[in-house]
């Protein structure tokens, strides 16, 4: 028995979708879903938390410029 993995992940951050990211053969790319997100737009990483981590910063970061 076979268990196929996805190939594309949601990356949500506090119940926003930040962005999709696929896998390729050297980790996965970036595709933003939302303008806040764009910084990100084709970046590759090599895990999906690794995205995940880049998405939270890139919130974190708009919120410290807004306090």
């Amino acid at each position: 028995m076979s268990h196929a993995q996805s190939n594309a992940y949601i990356i949500e951050v506090h119940d926003r979708a930040a962005g999709i990211i696929t896998r390729e053969e050297r980790g996965f790319r970036f595709f933003s879903s939302e303008r806040l997100f764009d910084s990100l737009e084709g970046r590759q990483f090599r895990s999906a938390r690794e995205a995940e981590r880049a998405a939270r910063a890139v919130l974190a970061e708009r919120g410290r410029r807004l306090s």
